[in-house]
């Protein structure tokens, strides 16, 4: 049965396995946590602060050594059922060599949190760090974490936004195998897509490995002619020889074409 744009769900569940795509997932998790232990090792950050009481509303905090410097935040991907921040924290020092200070943040995984709860958790986080006086942020996320970061980028105290290969209509996700620890109802389906929420907030970079699954080029691509036709402004970027994980080591290079994108994107 036909359930999405032509799609079943074995198909379905075929065209968000990014995974999938990678000839070798685990040893390139095993390469990411490295880099990321030896970047912590490297740098004096502030680990594990607290935004909330639940047992993953942390944060960990690097800075760049400017008194005055803007506030990187970056969300993590994994579905939102997976993964953690210290799996990701070499991403750093893409932000950290531009003169960011750099916020990772973590939020609780479903199925413990709903994606309501999820949302809220980061709300939460960026009313924390305003409270604090960190100034305006460039509030960022990879994959569910670009999910997040769409969906607050309204939020008073974020000044732009770098999504990096998000998901932003929902509807496809909860009709195949990854529904199966979110539980999406219909109304976080209406209320959590930010394809269907787009109103004024921070200009936004969409980025998007060129090399990625067919459909998570297309949800951004969507995503962003939406919001330019709502008058937002929103730029698209296709990141050239990138998958949906490499993209990632494009952020963390402080010549990536991202940072190049954002530049532009700041005028």
């Amino acid at each position: 049965m036909k359930l999405y744009r032509g799609m079943n769900r074995q198909e379905l569940d075929a065209a968000y396995h990014n995974s999938g795509r990678v000839a070798d997932f685990p040893g390139l998790m095993r390469d990411f946590r490295a880099r990321s232990q030896a970047f912590h090792a490297a740098q004096n950050g502030r680990r594990d602060l607290r935004y909330g009481p639940g047992a993953r509303q942390t944060y960990d905090w690097f800075s760049c050594g400017r008194a005055d410097a803007p506030v990187f935040v970056f969300i993590h991907g994994g579905y939102w059922q997976s993964c953690a921040k210290e799996d990701f924290a070499f991403c750093a020092q893409g932000p950290l060599a531009h003169g960011h200070d750099v916020v990772l943040a973590e939020y609780t995984l479903a199925p413990q949190a709903s994606m309501t709860q999820i949302v809220a958790e980061i709300g939460q986080l960026l009313d924390h760090l305003a409270a604090t006086g960190a100034g305006r942020l460039c509030l960022a996320g990879h994959s569910a974490g670009g999910h997040l970061a769409a969906m607050h980028r309204g939020h008073s105290a974020v000044g732009s936004v770098l999504t990096i290969s998000g998901l932003f209509e929902l509807e496809p996700i909860a009709l195949g195998q990854l529904n199966d620890k979110l539980r999406l109802t219909a109304a976080e389906i209406a209320a959590c897509s930010p394809q269907r929420h787009i109103g004024a907030g921070a200009p936004m970079l969409v980025a998007v490995g060129a090399e990625e699954l067919p459909e998570l080029i297309r949800q951004s691509g969507d995503y962003a002619a939406a919001c330019r036709r709502a008058g937002q402004r929103a730029a698209l970027l296709h990141v050239p020889g990138c998958d949906h994980f490499r993209v990632l080591d494009d952020l963390a290079d402080p010549n990536g074409a991202q940072w190049a994108a954002l530049a532009r994107l700041a005028g």
